[in-house]
């Protein structure tokens, strides 16, 4: 016996029918190079009916794809829903890439029109030769802004919008569509594409940013810092027209003092963003003696962020740190630690992954796929499985990403607490093994940075004749520090056979297109010499 429900599909276009009906007068804040532009949610769904009306004319349809290489801008947003609305695919290109694999995943996807801004349009120039399928680019620009450009094809943005119709109705899509399509950041061989249903990515925004979550209402004001390019903006393009809040685009620029003042000039309350980010912010606002304004919570994702980071926000400046774990694969947040600020262990909540987001699970196994237990000691392969994880890969029937049983094999290594909590050891990657037992290098990581003279730190692993691996600890540091006063700090937070063999010191540390720390530069620079244990 069937319910009697109605079949309402989970589609993008009716996030943002949603915040144009129910929160059509929030903010919506573009930042750009040169201007300002304040809209809302009614505004920019006006404007995305227009784009898609326009686009179904150039031909786009279900199982049709463009591709973007741009910042947050909205423009962008509008780009999103008008193109999946439609039942066509976005691939969101990233810019911060190298220009080769930013070719092989434009080549790859296949199609023939690129979406581009004023910040990418040097780019798109310098790639446009390799770029083997592309024949039309459109630059997100008002006409008054167009550029001159040897680019082939050339469209103005605004001229797709005002020759739209701003009444046009979105058409019936089966929920299971593909909708939007994000590549890995490629650090161990080509990137692999993720390919996104409407009802996964509804699924994960609406589980991701409810109470157990990022805890969104119309009462907050979001600022999109991860690139649209980087798991769908981690969400934040849907939660705010889904959530009602207030969002802010700040475009390409990301320097410290930047984002300050548009965090306390815009009021913002959530603000997502990778660990380095946040410790600029930290020191920053140490460095000047500045508050935050309404800033209440940071999402930190793409790596964990240092015990002292969580520890300086919240005691000094009361915001909590939301730690989740996620990854392309699994859409935006699979995991999230959520703390209140009247909890007595907040400190210890906000330190993990924490547990799993309604509508997703998580298991660790053995070698051969075996369970393990949960039992916060014993680490295994952590795989997951839920409404938005991925059962493959784009156009990669090769790859062995899913195992007999449904579960997506993730590469990180982790413990599973009797409570469901996660603990990440370490990718399986960079997971050292020593003497047959393995040294979380994250864990190694936290522990260098918990010292005051430690700005940031990376461990790796360097082989040794009776041993197989030992820690190799790198370190930025903020000021001056011997490797004995390290070595004395880091005895006292980790068992003494996990004390690295080797610590160096460098002006700089390495960080992929995502923020995160490039342990493969790290493992070249051994390799070639420029880094000596």
């Amino acid at each position: 016996m069937f319910g009697l429900n109605q079949d309402f599909p989970l589609l993008l276009s009716s996030v943002l029918e949603h915040g144009a009906a129910n929160f059509g007068d929030v903010p919506v804040v573009c930042v750009s190079r040169d201007e300002t532009t304040r809209l809302n949610y009614r505004i920019v769904a006006a404007r995305a009916r227009s784009l898609a009306s326009t686009l179904r004319h150039l031909g786009y349809a279900p199982d049709t794809m463009a591709g973007s290489l741009a910042w947050n801008s909205h423009r962008h947003l509008e780009l999103f829903y008008g193109m999946t609305g439609l039942g066509a695919v976005l691939h969101t290109a990233n810019p911060r890439l190298p220009a080769a694999q930013i070719c092989y995943t434009i080549n790859f996807a296949g199609y023939d029109t690129l979406f581009i801004d004023l910040d990418t349009i040097q780019l798109a120039e310098t790639l446009a030769p390799r770029l083997t399928k592309v024949r039309r680019y459109i630059v997100m620009a008002a006409r008054e802004t167009m550029p001159a450009t040897n680019l082939p094809g050339v469209i103005c943005y605004d001229d797709l919008i005002s020759s739209g119709d701003p009444d046009f109705a979105w058409p019936e899509l089966d929920e299971r569509m593909a909708c939007l399509l994000c590549f890995t950041s490629g650090t161990t061989g080509d990137p692999k594409g993720a390919l996104y249903n409407h009802r996964g990515t509804v699924l994960s925004a609406m589980s991701t940013g409810a109470g157990n979550g990022w805890g969104l209402s119309a009462d907050d004001a979001i600022i999109a810092i991860p690139g649209f390019f980087h798991c769908n903006g981690w969400a934040v393009p849907f939660f705010g027209p889904m959530y009602g809040a207030k969002l802010v685009l700040p475009g390409r620029r990301a320097d410290t003092a930047w984002l300050h003042r548009l965090i306390v000039e815009e009021g913002i309350t959530a603000g997502p963003g990778v660990p380095t980010i946040w410790l600029a912010m930290l020191d920053h606002c140490r460095a000047h003696g500045l508050s935050l304004g309404r800033l209440n919570r940071i999402y930190s994702g793409g790596t964990a962020p240092p015990a002292a980071m969580i520890e300086g926000y919240f005691r000094e400046f009361g915001v909590r740190t939301i730690h989740g774990w996620g990854m392309t694969e699994t859409t935006s947040g699979a995991t999230i630690s959520f703390a209140t600020a009247t909890m007595t262990d907040a400190l210890a909540v906000m330190g993990t992954p924490g547990k799993p987001l309604f509508g997703n699970e998580i298991r660790i196994v053995d070698d051969n796929d075996n369970r393990l237990p949960r039992d916060g000691d014993t680490p295994g392969h952590l795989q997951a499985r839920g409404a938005w994880i991925a059962g493959g890969y784009f156009q990669r029937p090769d790859v062995d990403a899913v195992t007999a049983d449904g579960w997506l094999r993730t590469g990180d290594v982790a413990t599973i607490d009797p409570d469901n909590t996660l603990h990440i050891v370490d990718r399986a990657k960079d997971v050292i093994k020593s003497g047959g037992e393995w040294i979380s290098s994250q864990t190694l990581e936290d522990a260098a940075c918990r010292h005051p003279a430690v700005a940031e730190a990376a461990v790796v692993a360097i082989p040794h004749p009776r041993w197989q691996e030992r820690p190799f600890l790198i370190v930025l540091p903020r000021a001056a520090v011997t490797p004995e006063e390290l070595r004395a700090h880091l005895a006292e937070l980790v068992p003494k056979w996990w004390l690295p063999d080797a610590i160096a010191f460098v002006d700089e540390l390495p960080h992929g297109p995502t923020g995160k720390l490039a342990k493969n530069v790290l493992r070249d620079w051994i390799a070639q010499g420029k880094l000596i244990p």
